[in-house]
């Protein structure tokens, strides 16, 4: 079992399970566009690998990108299947090599989550995980149900709710998240019954507004993972966030895996992200902001409420333009001269506004 850290390992052990491939691959795709993948899936079909890839039937923005892709995929020998369209999306992302070796990816095949994301992936050797894996993708593909039998591989909207409420529950010390966005109801209550219990729970994203006590970071690069380390020994990673749509009605697959040794290269990132970022302002900061913020929009109103109208000093930069000795009425330089004239009025008038707002609320009460 191996833990993948991007940015960091790059698609290179993608890519060189992909080289080594002798049977079979099968790749789950939503996003794509990494050049070296899809030339490594080429070779290998045309040294004669069977190689399937189950495209999502849309993603946002992406679905033209995807057909080109498929068509790619097929003139090169690639056997190429479309996902129903039953679930609001397909989002899943992992590959299967050989039957042996199972790429379970929190990321997309781009470069973008790649090269310039926090985000991760395990490698898996066991057959339980790969069989299962592959009894997910072959349903897919048939766009039959599937019955999941091993609970440890989190699938939406099969087990995945039940799963990741029994992880949160089940942490006793400490339980460390990577989440863009938590919002579910029934699971910020769970983290909030677990936080108020003593446990050291620390998310670094985003939680919806019920779960705003809770200990929260925003990374400072972008985050496209969904992971928790729990205990120092247990680990989720997967495609699903603790959102309602993620966990109910989209096809999300992760992991839940007891690995100490994958679990502590995990907990050293979230480690040294959390302190990498700053916390939260403290409540006197927070209040000056505030504060702060009252008194431009005070300003801003009082701007707007004195300043003449917009008509007025367009008129009056036009007539300028038009009366300066010795120049002909050109349209550019009309265009310039207003932009410039709204500009500074804009400018002067917010700058003494501000000014009085902010002397109206220091003058002693």
């Amino acid at each position: 079992m191996k833990l993948l850290i991007q940015p960091g390992d790059g698609s290179t052990p993608l890519v060189e399970a992909i080289n080594r491939a002798v049977k079979s691959i099968e790749i789950v795709i939503f996003r794509f566009n990494r050049r070296e993948i899809e030339a490594a899936l080429k070779a290998a079909a045309a040294r004669g690998v069977f190689v399937h890839a189950l495209v999502t039937y849309r993603n946002r923005g992406g679905e033209k990108n995807l057909r080109k892709l498929e068509m790619r995929l097929l003139e090169a020998g690639v056997t190429v299947a479309r996902t129903s369209n039953d679930l609001l999306r397909y989002h899943d992302k992992f590959m299967i090599v050989d039957r042996q070796t199972l790429f379970l990816l929190a990321f997309n095949f781009t470069a973008l989550d790649i090269d310039h994301s926090r985000t991760f992936g395990l490698t898996l050797e066991d057959p339980h995980f790969v069989d299962e894996a592959a009894g997910l993708f072959e349903a897919d593909y048939m766009r039959q149900p599937f019955n999941s039998r091993l609970d440890a591989l989190v699938v939406s909207p099969i087990n995945a709710r039940k799963q990741l409420a029994g992880f949160i529950e089940r942490a006793r010390q400490e339980l460390l998240i990577y989440d863009p966005k938590i919002s579910d109801p029934q699971m910020i209550r769970l983290l909030k019954q677990q936080s108020s219990k003593g446990l050291d729970l620390r998310v670094i994203g985003r939680i919806a507004k019920p779960g705003a006590s809770l200990p929260v970071r925003k990374l400072g690069m972008r985050l496209h993972c969904r992971a928790m380390v729990r205990d120092r020994q247990d680990v989720f990673i997967g495609s699903q966030s603790l959102r309602a749509a993620e966990l109910d009605e989209r096809r999300e697959v992760g992991i839940i895996v007891s690995d100490a040794a994958v679990a502590d290269k995990l907990r050293s990132t979230f480690e040294a992200d959390w302190v990498s970022v700053q916390p939260k302002a403290a409540p006197e900061q927070a209040e000056n902001r505030l504060a702060s913020s009252k008194v431009v929009k005070k300003a801003v109103k009082a701007l707007v409420k004195e300043m003449p109208p917009l008509s007025k000093v367009v008129k009056e930069a036009v007539q300028q333009a038009v009366e300066t000795p010795g120049s002909t009425l050109n349209s550019e330089e009309v265009k310039e001269t207003v932009k410039e004239a709204v500009r500074e009025a804009v400018k002067e008038g917010v700058k003494q506004a501000v000014k009085d707002a902010v002397e109206e609320r220091d003058e002693p009460v």
